[in-house]
């Protein structure tokens, strides 16, 4: 029901017991690229101004109040946690009446904020992984992700990607039906999709910095899983540029331990030694098990299948760095919100190695 569908399956506070791998050996084929002992960076990016509704920025917090840090520790990780990026200090710049270069187009709304934003995400992320660390990004919006990607591409530029969401989110500024940069990030990293250059856009002239110029990720290097929700313009690029897309049709047609199969196969048969990125938007759930999210839209991941998905990435051994994005705990009441933040913290610590037994 639409009540239902608004507050979450009503499952209450259930237990998640926090337990590592199993195994010694099973433990250090885990997580490769990160150094011992192994230590999550956690950046917080309480990014809100890449889609209309404000809340996005309580996910960092309400992760961390829920448990991450200790959850992260008691499966074996250390952890540094360097809080959140200063974005407040970023939301002058829409307001200073000083700023020259406030020339922005209604394709690409808020592009200030949100790329000078993604600007601090991609340098947090680059410097974790130099310090052989394992970035583990809390959004905010899914327009942190144009951030993320840059900064693991500039120091891991044959990095594989595996994007969980309802979503594309391959749009561009010229392809964009609503300007709102939450549905862009792997637009406008991605080679060969639009003719301008990213670093023209307002706020993301650092992509033409030299560490970042060449920060771009081939088509043949991500792998979607759970789309459900896709425009026209997008639909067309996934086709032409023969984009490897697992919609929700196949995760019911083949299951979902197959498509974690394929979609891993497909990254690591091209390379072997290739670290993977997971990023993960919680709209890939379906909205009974998430409603606290700003697109919801039905038919989603189950509770079993969306955290299946975080396990079989982790045990690929190849997984080096993550995010979880789009919590929005003002769309829906406290236990819906409640739920939502559990489900994130269980996927968290799932895709960080957590063990049934």
């Amino acid at each position: 029901s639409e009540v239902q569908r608004k507050t979450g399956a009503g499952c209450g506070n259930v237990h998640d017991q926090m337990l590592p791998p199993s195994s010694w050996e099973e433990s250090n084929m885990m997580f490769k690229y990160t150094k011992r002992p192994k230590t999550a960076a956690i950046i917080g990016a309480p990014m809100t101004f890449g889609q209309p509704f404000v809340g996005t920025d309580h996910g960092p917090r309400l992760l961390r109040e829920a448990g991450l840090l200790d959850g992260l520790t008691s499966i074996g990780w250390r952890v540094q946690d360097g809080g959140d990026l200063d974005f407040k200090s970023l939301e002058k710049i829409e307001t200073d009446d000083n700023n020259t270069n406030h020339v922005e187009s209604p394709n690409a709304k808020n592009s200030l904020i949100v790329g000078k934003g993604c600007e601090m995400v991609a340098r947090s992320v680059a410097n974790a992984i130099n310090e052989h660390k394992f970035p583990l990004i809390l959004g905010g919006d899914h327009s942190i992700g144009a951030g993320s990607l840059a900064g693991l591409l500039s120091v891991r530029p044959n990095m594989g990607v595996i994007w969980v969401d309802a979503h594309a989110d391959i749009n561009t500024p010229e392809l964009s039906e609503s300007g709102n940069m939450h549905g862009m990030p792997v637009g406008l990293l991605m080679n060969g999709i639009s003719d301008t250059d990213p670093s023209t856009i307002p706020g993301f002239e650092w992509l033409g910095q030299p560490d970042m110029i060449h920060a771009r990720l081939d088509p043949s290097s991500v792998v979607y899983i759970g789309l459900r929700d896709v425009d026209t313009a997008e639909r067309n690029i996934l086709r032409e540029k023969r984009i490897k897309a697992f919609t929700m049709y196949d995760v019911d047609k083949y299951g979902i331990g197959t498509v974690m199969d394929m979609a891993i196969g497909h990254l690591l048969d091209q390379d072997p030694n290739r670290p993977l990125h997971l990023s993960y938007d919680i709209d890939a759930v379906d909205p009974i098990e998430a409603p606290a999210t700003g697109t919801a839209v039905r038919g989603g991941l189950t509770y079993r299948e969306a955290h299946f998905v975080a396990e079989a990435v982790a045990r690929s051994g190849s997984l080096a760095s993550a995010e979880i994005v789009e919590l929005n705990p003002t769309l829906s009441d406290g236990d819906g919100s409640r739920e939502t933040v559990e489900l994130g913290l269980g996927l968290l610590t799932s895709l960080m190695g957590k063990s049934i037994i």
